[in-house]
């Protein structure tokens, strides 16, 4: 028998990934959260980059092994558990794993937007994000997901992205996602899927406001004048 437990932040995009990873291959794990900033020794001792997610996998046969960064996880679980969220084509797999990479890109982008402290910068930021949603919206078919028909783990990936949103939404209207009605329709639907809204507990957008409003950024100093 195989017992994970997915080493997790309540804010971290790339432990969401791999919590619906877990959830839509309805796999069984335990889900034990982490202080980063003040990490214990224990995590210190199990992560050698001292990142989350981490993924501890344990057997009868063997000592426990620790697999850390999000896309070897992703990877492992894809490898060992059922329900593939991968195509079965090896070019449409190679396909949707580069635009996983490019949804990697979007979340750095997606922290210089909210980290940025100079006009300049942030409207550097906001630029950036929507030239890469953008093409995002120009690489979607009809949906209902990326790769059509079957959930697949690009739509695991791009889930936690839209989640911030909801909350930059409230601030201000930056036109990032404004005239693009694919990425909309499939936001929406990622928004409604069980395993995206389990993958982060009931006090997330709370601590996410707490989070952005001590940046000291640009987006902080909006966030004080809508409040």
């Amino acid at each position: 028998m195989t017992r994970l437990t997915l080493v997790s932040h309540h804010l971290c995009p790339y432990v969401q990934r791999a919590a619906v990873a877990l959830a839509e291959k309805e796999v069984s794990f335990e889900r034990l959260y982490v202080d980063l900033s003040n990490k214990p020794d224990w995590f210190r001792a199990l992560s050698p980059l001292g990142k989350v997610p981490l993924l501890k996998v344990e057997t009868d046969d063997r000592n426990p092994v620790i697999l850390f960064e999000s896309a070897v996880i992703l990877e492992f679980l894809e490898e060992t558990q059922a329900k593939p969220l991968h195509p079965v084509d090896p070019l449409a797999r190679a396909h949707n794993r580069a635009w996983i990479e490019f949804g990697s890109a979007i979340l750095s982008a997606i922290w210089r937007f909210y980290s940025a402290v100079s006009e300049q910068d942030f409207d550097r930021s906001v630029r950036t994000l929507g030239n890469m949603f953008q093409q995002v919206e120009d690489e979607l078919g009809d949906g209902p997901w990326f790769s059509g028909t079957h959930f697949s783990m690009v739509d695991a990936v791009y889930s936690p992205i839209f989640r911030y949103f909801d909350r930059f939404d409230r601030i201000g209207e930056f036109g990032i996602l404004t005239g693009k009605p694919k990425l909309k329709a499939w936001r929406d639907r990622l928004a409604g899927r069980p395993s995206v809204q389990g993958a982060v507990r009931a006090d997330y957008s709370e601590r996410l406001d707490r989070f952005l409003r001590t940046r000291g950024s640009i987006l902080s100093e909006q966030m004080k004048r809508v409040a």
